[in-house]
């Protein structure tokens, strides 16, 4: 009987559009484990929400599989919860009603003040207290994702995916809401998986940062170990020796290594030598920074 099972698990996953066309992505694989906050990043083009989709159970893969607790993920559910690029309100309920319509999808035979006092419990983790009774039409860009995020939270999920939340809010208000996420996350123990294109976001929220190569055929080509320290502030986040490194390696990737990932997919392979195709498309794994201070340590004892 397996007992080590990992929270998600995705394997092999490929998208094709169009018969005959080349793959949007192919042989995808990553696990997810509980509590993790994990982003992904790569240029447009590169089938990152279309993954984001396949988890949600939005959308269906072309083949591969996607596996939440041991089960395959198929169709939507209340236990993955998503933020979207747009808030997805309802626009003539206040912000209190779109996140009790969300709780009572939830848990349909709670009491109104049950749902009520649930909901606003959420609402004042995102500094909404004083506009719960506003509707859509009455709050800026930067409050309406809050209550998105605030909605999705306010349902519990085993996990949350958010398709770039925060991509279109300008940079002072996109800074509070990040704050306030890394907030939740903590107190909750909340496993996420985001996409982002904010190299500093990603290295400000996440464990993990996935990598991945260029469109068509794209696949993750690195998964990337946070080295800086679990309580990293963004304020003095650049000061720790690890911060450079780290962006660097990203920049770089999504400059250079990308394009060459994607070129190399396309190289002639021998089909019949399994495992070095295998070892072509496994993810690498990296820890910048941290492989660069092992191999110092080593040219001194030398």
């Amino acid at each position: 009987m397996q007992t080590n099972i990992d929270f998600l698990k995705v394997e092999n996953l490929s998208k094709t559009y169009i018969a005959g066309s080349p793959p949007v992505f192919e042989n995808v694989n990553f696990d997810i484990q509980q509590g993790e906050f994990v982003c992904i990043i790569g240029h447009s083009g590169c089938g990152k929400t279309t993954i984001l989709n396949v988890l949600a159970g939005l959308e269906e893969a072309s083949s591969g599989y996607a596996y939440m607790l041991g089960r395959e993920i198929k169709g939507p559910s209340l236990e993955r919860g998503v933020v979207f690029q747009g808030h997805a309100l309802m626009p003539w309920m206040t912000v209190l009603q779109n996140i009790n319509f969300a709780v009572k999808s939830k848990y349909p035979d709670w009491p109104k003040a049950k749902i009520t006092a649930h909901s606003e419990k959420y609402i004042e983790l995102v500094g909404l207290g004083a506009a719960k009774q506003k509707r859509p039409s009455e709050l800026s860009g930067g409050m309406k994702q809050r209550v998105g995020v605030a909605r999705a939270f306010a349902i519990e999920p085993k996990m949350l995916l958010l398709d770039e939340p925060f991509g279109a809010l300008d940079a002072l208000t996109r800074g509070v809401i990040q704050d306030e996420l890394l907030k939740i996350c903590a107190s909750t123990k909340q496993t996420v998986f985001m996409i982002t294109h904010d190299v500093d976001e990603a290295i400000l929220l996440s464990d993990k940062i996935m990598l991945m190569s260029n469109g068509p055929n794209a696949r993750i080509a690195e998964i990337v170990e946070n080295t800086l320290p679990k309580n990293r502030e963004r304020a003095t986040m650049h000061h720790d020796p690890m911060y450079y490194p780290m962006r660097n390696h990203l920049v770089d990737f999504l400059v250079h290594r990308s394009k060459l990932v994607q070129q190399s997919s396309h190289a002639p392979q021998n089909q019949n030598n399994v495992r070095d195709i295998t070892q072509r498309l496994k993810p690498r794994l990296v820890r910048p920074g941290k492989e660069q201070m092992v191999s110092n340590q080593s040219t001194q004892m030398n």
